[in-house]
């Protein structure tokens, strides 16, 4: 019986002095847990130097989009310029045969009457006569009449393009008064990101419309420069194929002088 009342009290102290060590003034180490939180400190000073970084990044973007949103100070006064505007063709109009080509070359309207107006018409052969000629003469004919043709249909072309043009001048200058007034505005709504890419985007448009009707000026005076290179060239197959005619009509008037000469000589007899 005393042994086990000893054995009791000897475990009842055991219990006693470890709960001490453990909630008393003891201190027990476990390394587990001081490595964890060595490696969650490591960790939250990684997120700190991240934070710091990107506040860094942040703060600079700010300051540039800040100093980028700044606009320049009277702009109108230090861009604005003047330019000439378009003027319309004026002419007298003594004998009534020249307002169709105005309204023509001004505005494009009724081009081709105006245009007929105020030229030459051009006759018709008559078509025996036409049938009469030589061959090479009725071809010579026919491609002079053709160029005369085709520079009328140029000319109503060039005229139609250049009326075209002056016709639409003035809402297309209205369209770029717009676009420089908003260009040097100072209004926030107009001066965005937005609002900037909108204006480059109406300016590469205008540019465009201003390249093709360049475009079609030059392929006017290109194909009126490619009629008078025809008309050129008809002049001298002209006077070529006479040339040739010239040589061919000698040689044979030759031939026949001398073969006509040789006969005399072989049938003349003394009397």
């Amino acid at each position: 019986m005393k042994k086990k009342i000893l054995a009791v009290l000897f475990v009842t102290v055991l219990c006693v002095g470890t709960a001490s060590a453990q909630f008393g003034s003891g201190i027990v180490y476990d390394p587990t847990n001081y490595h964890n939180a060595l490696l969650r400190y490591y960790q939250l000073q990684q997120h700190l130097a991240q934070l710091q970084k990107t506040y860094t990044q942040i703060t600079t973007a700010y300051n540039l989009a800040l100093q980028m949103s700044r606009n320049l100070h009277n702009m109108p006064a230090r861009y604005r310029a003047q330019f000439s505007n378009w003027r319309n063709v004026t002419a007298t109009n003594t004998y009534g045969n020249t307002s169709g080509w105005l309204g023509g070359v001004n505005a494009d309207l009724n081009t081709i009457n105006g245009y007929l107006r105020a030229t030459t018409q051009l006759g018709l052969y008559n078509q025996s006569a036409l049938a009469n000629m030589p061959d090479q003469e009725q071809t010579r004919v026919k491609s002079q009449y053709a160029s005369v043709e085709l520079a009328d249909g140029a000319n109503m072309n060039a005229l139609s393009t250049i009326g075209a043009i002056r016709g639409n001048a003035a809402v297309l200058e209205a369209r770029m008064n717009n676009l420089e007034q908003d260009s040097l505005s100072d209004d926030e709504s107009l001066n965005s990101e937005v609002a900037v890419l909108n204006k480059i985007n109406a300016t590469n448009v205008l540019t465009l419309r201003s390249i093709q009707d360049s475009n079609k000026l030059l392929a006017s005076l290109l194909e009126q420069q490619t009629i008078a290179a025809k008309q050129q060239r008809e002049m001298t197959t002209n006077a070529i194929n006479t040339e040739i005619s010239r040589h061919a009509s000698l040689s044979a008037n030759l031939t026949q002088v001398t073969g006509t000469l040789t006969n005399s000589l072989q049938n003349f007899r003394m009397p």
